[in-house]
Protein backbone atom coordinates (compact mmCIF):
# COMPACT_ATOMS: atom_id res chain seq x y z
CA UNK A 1 0.00 0.00 0.00
CA UNK A 2 1.07 3.48 -0.83
CA UNK A 3 0.63 6.04 1.46
CA UNK A 4 1.28 9.84 0.35
CA UNK A 5 4.56 11.40 2.02
CA UNK A 6 6.01 14.85 1.40
CA UNK A 7 5.73 15.81 -2.05
CA UNK A 8 3.11 14.18 -2.71
CA UNK A 9 4.86 11.40 -3.65
CA UNK A 10 3.38 8.10 -2.09
CA UNK A 11 5.60 6.45 0.74
CA UNK A 12 6.28 2.20 0.48
CA UNK A 13 6.79 0.72 3.61
CA UNK A 14 10.11 -1.31 3.98
CA UNK A 15 9.60 -5.17 2.78
CA UNK A 16 10.57 -7.80 5.75
CA UNK A 17 13.52 -8.91 5.11
CA UNK A 18 15.14 -6.21 3.59
CA UNK A 19 17.43 -5.84 6.35
CA UNK A 20 19.29 -7.69 8.74
CA UNK A 21 18.01 -7.77 12.20
CA UNK A 22 20.60 -7.02 14.83
CA UNK A 23 22.03 -10.60 17.09
CA UNK A 24 21.26 -10.52 20.74
CA UNK A 25 23.79 -12.88 22.66
CA UNK A 26 22.17 -15.34 25.39
CA UNK A 27 23.16 -14.44 29.12
CA UNK A 28 23.15 -18.17 30.08
CA UNK A 29 24.77 -20.02 26.55
CA UNK A 30 26.52 -16.84 25.29
CA UNK A 31 24.76 -17.66 21.60
CA UNK A 32 23.91 -14.68 19.42
CA UNK A 33 20.60 -14.91 17.91
CA UNK A 34 17.99 -12.88 16.21
CA UNK A 35 16.23 -10.18 19.13
CA UNK A 36 12.42 -11.72 18.47
CA UNK A 37 13.45 -14.99 19.24
CA UNK A 38 15.60 -14.06 22.36
CA UNK A 39 12.86 -14.34 24.80
CA UNK A 40 11.62 -17.93 23.78
CA UNK A 41 15.20 -19.25 23.90
CA UNK A 42 15.70 -17.81 27.15
CA UNK A 43 13.15 -19.31 28.56
CA UNK A 44 14.16 -22.70 27.37
CA UNK A 45 17.97 -21.99 28.88
CA UNK A 46 16.32 -21.26 32.31
CA UNK A 47 14.38 -23.88 32.36
CA UNK A 48 17.07 -26.90 31.17
CA UNK A 49 19.08 -25.20 33.86
CA UNK A 50 16.45 -25.46 36.78
CA UNK A 51 16.28 -29.48 35.52
CA UNK A 52 18.92 -31.74 35.03
CA UNK A 53 20.50 -31.87 31.53
CA UNK A 54 19.75 -34.93 29.31
CA UNK A 55 23.09 -36.20 28.23
CA UNK A 56 24.33 -35.23 24.90
CA UNK A 57 21.77 -31.52 24.78
CA UNK A 58 23.63 -28.77 23.63
CA UNK A 59 21.91 -26.49 26.13
CA UNK A 60 23.94 -25.82 28.91
CA UNK A 61 22.75 -25.71 32.27
CA UNK A 62 23.68 -23.37 35.06
CA UNK A 63 27.01 -22.51 36.46
CA UNK A 64 27.67 -24.40 39.59
CA UNK A 65 28.91 -22.73 42.47
CA UNK A 66 31.67 -24.79 43.27
CA UNK A 67 34.36 -25.17 41.70
CA UNK A 68 35.56 -28.40 40.02
CA UNK A 69 38.97 -29.02 39.92
CA UNK A 70 40.58 -29.05 35.90
CA UNK A 71 42.63 -32.19 35.09
CA UNK A 72 46.28 -32.25 35.16
CA UNK A 73 46.32 -32.24 31.40
CA UNK A 74 44.99 -29.40 30.17
CA UNK A 75 47.26 -26.60 29.65
CA UNK A 76 46.31 -22.95 30.60
CA UNK A 77 44.08 -20.80 28.16
CA UNK A 78 42.82 -24.00 26.74
CA UNK A 79 38.73 -23.50 26.56
CA UNK A 80 37.39 -25.68 29.12
CA UNK A 81 35.56 -28.83 28.13
CA UNK A 82 32.43 -30.95 29.39
CA UNK A 83 33.30 -33.00 32.31
CA UNK A 84 31.10 -35.71 33.71
CA UNK A 85 28.33 -34.55 36.49
CA UNK A 86 30.14 -37.32 38.94
CA UNK A 87 33.16 -35.76 39.63
CA UNK A 88 32.88 -34.73 43.06
CA UNK A 89 33.55 -30.69 43.20
CA UNK A 90 35.90 -28.71 45.35
CA UNK A 91 36.60 -25.59 46.85
CA UNK A 92 38.81 -23.13 44.67
CA UNK A 93 40.40 -22.11 47.68
CA UNK A 94 41.90 -25.37 48.92
CA UNK A 95 43.02 -26.46 45.19
CA UNK A 96 46.32 -25.96 45.07
CA UNK A 97 46.88 -27.56 41.57
CA UNK A 98 47.48 -25.64 37.91
CA UNK A 99 44.10 -23.68 37.46
CA UNK A 100 42.48 -24.60 40.42
CA UNK A 101 41.97 -20.39 41.91
CA UNK A 102 39.86 -19.75 38.43
CA UNK A 103 36.26 -21.08 38.52
CA UNK A 104 34.03 -22.10 35.05
CA UNK A 105 34.07 -19.03 32.45
CA UNK A 106 36.15 -16.69 35.04
CA UNK A 107 39.83 -17.35 33.79
CA UNK A 108 40.44 -13.97 34.23
CA UNK A 109 39.62 -14.05 38.16
CA UNK A 110 41.68 -14.42 40.99
CA UNK A 111 40.61 -16.85 43.46
CA UNK A 112 41.71 -16.41 47.68
CA UNK A 113 44.13 -19.64 46.78
CA UNK A 114 47.17 -17.66 46.76
CA UNK A 115 46.31 -15.66 49.56
CA UNK A 116 44.90 -18.74 52.17
CA UNK A 117 48.48 -20.70 51.43
CA UNK A 118 49.66 -19.34 54.51
CA UNK A 119 46.61 -19.87 57.02
CA UNK A 120 46.12 -24.08 55.05
CA UNK A 121 49.99 -24.61 55.71
CA UNK A 122 50.44 -26.93 58.54
CA UNK A 123 52.87 -25.70 61.43
CA UNK A 124 55.82 -27.09 60.79
CA UNK A 125 56.36 -27.60 64.65
CA UNK A 126 59.14 -24.98 65.34
CA UNK A 127 57.20 -24.23 69.08
CA UNK A 128 57.66 -27.89 69.51
CA UNK A 129 61.32 -27.83 68.34
CA UNK A 130 62.32 -24.77 71.13
CA UNK A 131 60.51 -27.20 73.92
CA UNK A 132 62.58 -30.19 72.90
CA UNK A 133 64.96 -30.90 75.56
CA UNK A 134 64.24 -27.94 78.05
CA UNK A 135 63.55 -30.18 81.12
CA UNK A 136 64.41 -27.30 83.81
CA UNK A 137 62.40 -24.85 81.54
CA UNK A 138 59.03 -27.02 82.05
CA UNK A 139 59.37 -27.42 85.28
CA UNK A 140 59.74 -23.95 86.25
CA UNK A 141 57.19 -22.93 83.73
CA UNK A 142 53.41 -22.16 84.43
CA UNK A 143 52.91 -21.22 88.69
CA UNK A 144 56.05 -19.99 90.52
CA UNK A 145 57.84 -22.24 92.57
CA UNK A 146 56.88 -21.48 96.05
CA UNK A 147 52.83 -22.19 94.94
CA UNK A 148 53.94 -25.29 93.17
CA UNK A 149 56.26 -26.35 95.86
CA UNK A 150 52.93 -25.34 98.48
CA UNK A 151 52.33 -28.46 100.66
CA UNK A 152 49.22 -29.96 101.13
CA UNK A 153 49.49 -31.60 104.52
CA UNK A 154 50.81 -31.08 108.07
CA UNK A 155 53.10 -33.53 107.83
CA UNK A 156 54.60 -31.73 105.36
CA UNK A 157 54.54 -28.11 106.35
CA UNK A 158 57.99 -27.40 107.41
CA UNK A 159 59.07 -24.46 110.70
CA UNK A 160 56.91 -23.19 113.40
CA UNK A 161 56.85 -26.20 115.58
CA UNK A 162 55.88 -24.17 118.70
CA UNK A 163 52.64 -23.77 117.38
CA UNK A 164 52.45 -27.06 115.09
CA UNK A 165 54.20 -29.44 117.35
CA UNK A 166 53.10 -32.90 117.66
CA UNK A 167 52.16 -32.40 121.12
CA UNK A 168 50.12 -29.02 121.01
CA UNK A 169 47.06 -28.11 120.70
CA UNK A 170 46.26 -26.01 117.16
CA UNK A 171 47.82 -29.62 115.76
CA UNK A 172 45.01 -31.47 117.65
CA UNK A 173 42.54 -29.64 116.58
CA UNK A 174 43.37 -29.71 113.01
CA UNK A 175 44.05 -33.24 113.12
CA UNK A 176 40.72 -33.92 114.60
CA UNK A 177 38.27 -31.04 112.37
CA UNK A 178 37.55 -29.31 114.93
CA UNK A 179 38.38 -25.76 114.14
CA UNK A 180 38.24 -22.46 115.81
CA UNK A 181 37.95 -18.94 114.33
CA UNK A 182 41.86 -17.99 114.06
CA UNK A 183 44.08 -14.73 113.42
CA UNK A 184 47.33 -15.77 112.01
CA UNK A 185 49.71 -12.97 113.18
CA UNK A 186 53.41 -13.25 111.38
CA UNK A 187 56.42 -11.45 109.11
CA UNK A 188 55.87 -12.57 105.61
CA UNK A 189 57.09 -15.54 104.32
CA UNK A 190 56.66 -17.44 107.54
CA UNK A 191 53.92 -19.94 106.12
CA UNK A 192 50.00 -18.08 107.04
CA UNK A 193 48.68 -18.67 103.61
CA UNK A 194 50.37 -22.34 103.77
CA UNK A 195 48.67 -22.93 106.86
CA UNK A 196 45.11 -21.78 105.32
CA UNK A 197 45.86 -24.00 102.48
CA UNK A 198 46.36 -27.19 104.41
CA UNK A 199 43.09 -26.57 106.34
CA UNK A 200 41.52 -25.87 103.35
CA UNK A 201 42.55 -29.55 101.84
CA UNK A 202 41.47 -31.17 105.24
CA UNK A 203 38.15 -29.25 105.44
CA UNK A 204 37.04 -30.34 101.81
CA UNK A 205 37.74 -34.00 102.66
CA UNK A 206 35.92 -33.68 105.29
CA UNK A 207 32.54 -31.93 103.51
CA UNK A 208 33.47 -28.34 105.17
CA UNK A 209 33.20 -25.08 102.47
CA UNK A 210 36.32 -23.35 102.15
CA UNK A 211 36.18 -19.72 100.88
CA UNK A 212 38.98 -17.61 99.89
CA UNK A 213 39.23 -13.78 100.08
CA UNK A 214 41.53 -11.36 99.83
CA UNK A 215 40.75 -7.92 102.07
CA UNK A 216 43.12 -5.98 99.26
CA UNK A 217 40.76 -6.65 96.45
CA UNK A 218 37.02 -7.75 97.94
CA UNK A 219 34.60 -5.07 99.23
CA UNK A 220 31.94 -5.65 101.71
CA UNK A 221 29.06 -6.92 99.28
CA UNK A 222 31.27 -9.76 98.75
CA UNK A 223 31.67 -10.76 102.47
CA UNK A 224 27.79 -9.97 102.34
CA UNK A 225 27.52 -12.66 99.77
CA UNK A 226 29.86 -15.29 101.61
CA UNK A 227 27.75 -15.16 104.17
CA UNK A 228 24.27 -15.62 102.97
CA UNK A 229 25.21 -18.64 101.23
CA UNK A 230 26.88 -20.30 104.29
CA UNK A 231 23.32 -19.39 106.46
CA UNK A 232 21.62 -21.36 103.29
CA UNK A 233 24.36 -24.11 103.29
CA UNK A 234 23.76 -24.37 107.18
CA UNK A 235 19.94 -24.58 106.78
CA UNK A 236 19.91 -26.57 104.35
CA UNK A 237 22.58 -29.02 104.29
CA UNK A 238 23.98 -28.81 107.81
CA UNK A 239 27.27 -27.83 106.15
CA UNK A 240 29.91 -25.53 107.95
CA UNK A 241 31.89 -22.71 106.33
CA UNK A 242 35.31 -21.75 106.63
CA UNK A 243 35.92 -17.94 105.15
CA UNK A 244 39.80 -17.37 105.55
CA UNK A 245 40.30 -13.26 105.12
CA UNK A 246 44.11 -13.30 103.69
CA UNK A 247 45.66 -9.27 105.07
CA UNK A 248 42.54 -8.93 107.36
CA UNK A 249 44.00 -5.62 108.50
CA UNK A 250 43.37 -4.04 105.22
CA UNK A 251 39.64 -3.98 106.12
CA UNK A 252 38.77 -1.03 108.89
CA UNK A 253 36.65 -1.27 112.02
CA UNK A 254 33.49 -0.79 110.30
CA UNK A 255 34.24 -3.44 107.68
CA UNK A 256 35.33 -5.97 110.18
CA UNK A 257 31.71 -5.50 112.04
CA UNK A 258 30.49 -7.87 109.53
CA UNK A 259 31.95 -10.64 110.71
CA UNK A 260 30.86 -10.39 114.43
CA UNK A 261 27.24 -11.94 114.50
CA UNK A 262 27.97 -14.23 112.15
CA UNK A 263 31.37 -15.21 113.99
CA UNK A 264 29.07 -15.27 117.42
CA UNK A 265 26.62 -17.95 116.69
CA UNK A 266 28.57 -20.09 114.23
CA UNK A 267 27.50 -19.37 110.38
CA UNK A 268 31.12 -19.08 109.40
CA UNK A 269 34.63 -19.88 110.96
CA UNK A 270 36.71 -16.92 110.23
CA UNK A 271 40.60 -17.43 109.64
CA UNK A 272 42.68 -14.46 109.03
CA UNK A 273 46.08 -13.57 108.23
CA UNK A 274 47.88 -10.27 109.00
CA UNK A 275 51.63 -8.80 109.29
CA UNK A 276 50.63 -6.17 111.76
CA UNK A 277 49.71 -6.37 115.38
CA UNK A 278 45.93 -7.96 115.72
CA UNK A 279 45.58 -5.75 118.76
CA UNK A 280 45.43 -2.53 116.92
CA UNK A 281 44.27 -3.55 113.60
CA UNK A 282 41.66 -6.04 114.29
CA UNK A 283 38.34 -5.15 116.25
CA UNK A 284 38.42 -5.72 120.01
CA UNK A 285 35.22 -7.39 119.88
CA UNK A 286 36.22 -9.76 116.81
CA UNK A 287 39.32 -10.31 118.37
CA UNK A 288 37.86 -11.60 121.24
CA UNK A 289 36.02 -14.52 119.51
CA UNK A 290 38.92 -15.55 117.66
CA UNK A 291 42.95 -17.54 118.86
CA UNK A 292 45.56 -15.14 117.96
CA UNK A 293 48.46 -17.96 116.37
CA UNK A 294 51.71 -15.79 116.08
CA UNK A 295 53.59 -17.45 113.53
CA UNK A 296 57.66 -16.88 113.78
CA UNK A 297 60.43 -16.15 111.22
CA UNK A 298 61.47 -19.60 109.96
CA UNK A 299 65.01 -20.79 111.07
CA UNK A 300 67.95 -21.13 109.12
CA UNK A 301 67.55 -25.18 109.47
CA UNK A 302 63.75 -24.92 107.98
CA UNK A 303 65.33 -22.93 105.24
CA UNK A 304 67.60 -25.15 104.42
CA UNK A 305 65.17 -28.22 104.47
CA UNK A 306 62.51 -25.89 102.20
CA UNK A 307 65.31 -25.17 99.60
CA UNK A 308 66.48 -28.76 99.36
CA UNK A 309 63.06 -30.22 98.88
CA UNK A 310 62.96 -27.82 96.24
CA UNK A 311 66.22 -28.72 94.40
CA UNK A 312 65.14 -32.36 94.84
CA UNK A 313 62.24 -31.74 93.28
CA UNK A 314 63.45 -29.93 90.11
CA UNK A 315 65.99 -32.42 89.90
CA UNK A 316 69.55 -30.53 90.06
CA UNK A 317 72.75 -30.80 92.07
CA UNK A 318 74.13 -29.02 94.61
CA UNK A 319 77.87 -28.90 94.29
CA UNK A 320 80.51 -27.89 96.81
CA UNK A 321 82.99 -24.99 96.47
CA UNK A 322 85.82 -27.17 95.44
CA UNK A 323 83.72 -29.05 92.82
CA UNK A 324 82.24 -25.62 91.41
CA UNK A 325 85.79 -24.20 91.19
CA UNK A 326 87.23 -27.18 88.87
CA UNK A 327 84.21 -27.60 87.02
CA UNK A 328 84.72 -24.04 86.28
CA UNK A 329 88.00 -24.07 85.27
CA UNK A 330 87.48 -27.20 83.49
CA UNK A 331 84.52 -25.74 81.07
CA UNK A 332 82.29 -28.59 82.28
CA UNK A 333 78.47 -28.16 81.59
CA UNK A 334 76.98 -31.47 82.40
CA UNK A 335 73.35 -31.97 83.18
CA UNK A 336 74.10 -33.02 86.76
CA UNK A 337 75.79 -29.48 87.49
CA UNK A 338 73.04 -27.56 86.00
Amino acid sequence: LASPGLGGRPRREPMEGAAEEPLVQCPVCLRELPGAHINSHLDQCLQAGEGEAEPGSSTPCKRPRLAVAPPADQAEGEPEVARPAASPPVFSLFHKGRGGGQSPGAPGRRSGAGRGEAAVKPEDGGAAAALRGASLAQKLEGKPLAERLRPDTLGDYVGQERVLGAQTLLRSLLESHEIPSLILWGPPGCGKTTLAHIIANSSKKNGTRFVTLSATSAKTNDVRDVISQAQNEKRLFKRKTILFIDEIHRFNKSQQDTFLPHVECGTVTLIGATTENPSFQVNAALLSRCRVIVLEKLSVEAMEAILMRAVRSLGVQVLGQGNQHSSSATGSSSESSE
